[in-house]
């Protein structure tokens, strides 16, 4: 392969108006940016832009939350999120009346955007606002900490912050691998937001060495504590859209005997295993997944870090070259799915000679090309034809042809030559070593090209392809008929010794 495979597997997200509407739906934007159109000179805010209690309960009235105990708290968190996405602007008065307010707020141009703007715009207020929650998710308990300054200030000392066990940094890297860890396993679902993760097992899965059998009562308990502040943390999260949760049990917090966290957190770190745990149980602990917009917004800090997250659609204007040089490395269905995307943007014709003329080449990574370009030819119906036409006569691509044109249903094809059988043969399997070399997929497929070709091997060594003598020798190592595994082991034997002549 010509390039690097990337750093996190390919994802599957909706269109960036799809995404847009679930930002908007999300509560906690959706409240905030109510707030934001409501604000006017009615708006008494204070020094740090936070409502006054007349606005706060006129707030709560606009967003008719009159019956919601929690009422006053959702106002003044979605007008704090407001504030710091700058979808209100505060304008402070100098002749400022008595009291707390500074001054009134009114709707930003960015509030604008959000109803005249495009998906993206809305979008980019969404990124704003869970960077804003990300940075208050790591924050450190503001009573113990206004407690420790003071403290301090007493004595006439800095702040001591390490009596806090807190590290910001440490907190924020944390939750950082915590994200990109439901984000690789979301992926690895095969690129969509579906399933849940139980709690215990995220924390486990940066916590607890992947070299560790057993995890330790130390590891574990290291887990129980940080299943807690994941829980704190993924409750403040939850209402902007990031992810769908299922909280901690509210019994399961007041229950203060380790042994009960211990529990969840020893099955979830020895694997979460659904067939082997009970799986209401666990849930008890917490259930977080990833949504779409989820997703969307942890791809976009990753690919900020600079991290390679691929989508699908990436690819759709790039050359069929880079296209081959993905799609091996890629799930089936997102590989079709990018594969699908690029076809859509290129008339049929076209795209057919552009996959084939990527498939050529001898270098190690060519096999693995040209069957991801048999399967991408596969979305494509009778308009293929002439391009596979075109190649019949080309040696490396005349066996490729056939076999699709015969899938189309073409007569007239002329049959392929024995040379092109094995070479095609060869092919074939060489596109599997390496990712797949003991799948079952690839053990099937050796059994069948053995029993298959009577004097496989007698010919198959004269090939002239790059890889014969270590498909023979895979060949040799995994067919499970010891007869049939010699005769493969001497016909590698005899390629090699023929390609060093």
């Amino acid at each position: 392969m010509s390039g690097e495979r990337p750093t996190m597997p390919p994802v599957r997200l909706p269109s960036e108006a799809e995404l847009a509407r679930d930002a908007l739906a999300a509560p906690l934007f959706a409240r905030s940016v109510r707030l934001a159109r409501w604000a006017g000179p009615h708006t008494q805010v204070g020094a740090g832009g936070e409502l006054l209690d007349e606005a706060v309960r006129l707030g709560v009235a606009h967003l008719g939350l009159e019956d919601d105990e929690d009422g006053p708290e959702f106002v003044s968190e979605a007008w704090q999120l407001a504030v710091d996405t700058g979808l209100v602007e505060i304008d402070e008065s100098d002749d400022a009346e008595e009291g707390d307010a500074i001054g009134t707020a009114a709707p930003s141009e960015e509030a604008g955007l959000v109803t005249s703007g495009t998906p993206q715009d809305v979008l980019d207020i969404w990124l704003s606002g869970l960077e804003t929650l990300l940075g208050d998710a790591v924050a450190p308990d503001l009573a113990e900490l206004l407690a420790s300054v003071q403290e301090s200030a007493e004595e006439g000392e800095a702040p001591d912050f390490g009596a806090l066990d807190w590290n910001p940094e440490e907190e924020a890297r944390f939750l950082d691998e915590v994200l990109h860890n439901l984000y690789l396993l979301t992926a690895l679902e095969g690129g969509s937001a579906d399933s849940a993760v139980p709690l215990p097992a995220l924390a486990a899965s940066v916590i607890v060495p992947e070299d560790m059998d057993e995890p330790t009562d130390d590891i574990l308990e290291e887990v129980s504590v940080a299943m807690m502040r994941l829980d704190d943390q993924f409750r403040l999260l939850a209402p902007l859209g990031l992810i769908d949760y299922k909280p901690v049990d509210e019994a399961l917090i007041g229950e203060l005997d380790e042994g009960a966290e211990q529990k969840g957190a020893e099955e979830a770190a020895a694997g979460g295993n659904a067939d082997a745990i009970d799986v209401e149980e666990v849930s008890r602990y917490g259930m977080v997944r990833l949504t779409p917009l989820g997703l969307y917004g942890v791809r976009a800090r990753l690919l900020e870090e600079g991290t390679e997250a691929p989508a699908v659609g990436d690819l759709a204007d790039k050359g069929a070259d880079v296209l081959l040089d993905r799609l091996p490395g890629y799930p089936e269905a997102i590989a079709m799915a990018e594969a699908g995307q690029w076809i859509a943007g290129r008339e049929p014709a076209d795209a057919a000679r552009e996959l084939l003329a990527a498939a050529r080449g001898d270098d190690d990574y060519a096999p693995k090309r040209r069957l991801a370009c048999q399967q991408a030819l596969l979305l494509l119906g009778p308009e293929a034809a002439p391009a596979l036409r075109e190649v019949l006569d080309d040696p490396r691509l005349g066996g490729l042809a056939r076999v699709g044109l015969a899938e189309r249903g073409v007569a007239d094809v002329p049959p392929p030559s024995q040379d092109m059988i094995f070479w095609l043969t060869i092919d074939t399997i060489a596109a599997q070593l390496g990712s797949a070399d003991d799948s079952g997929e690839l053990r099937e497929l050796i059994e069948g090209v053995a029993g298959q070709h009577s004097g496989f091997f007698e010919a198959a060594w004269r090939v002239d392809h790059p890889a014969t003598a270590d498909v023979l020798e895979t060949m040799g190592r995994l067919h499970p008929d010891k007869k049939v595994a010699k005769e493969a082991r001497k016909a590698a034997f005899k390629a090699r010794s023929h390609k060093a002549r």
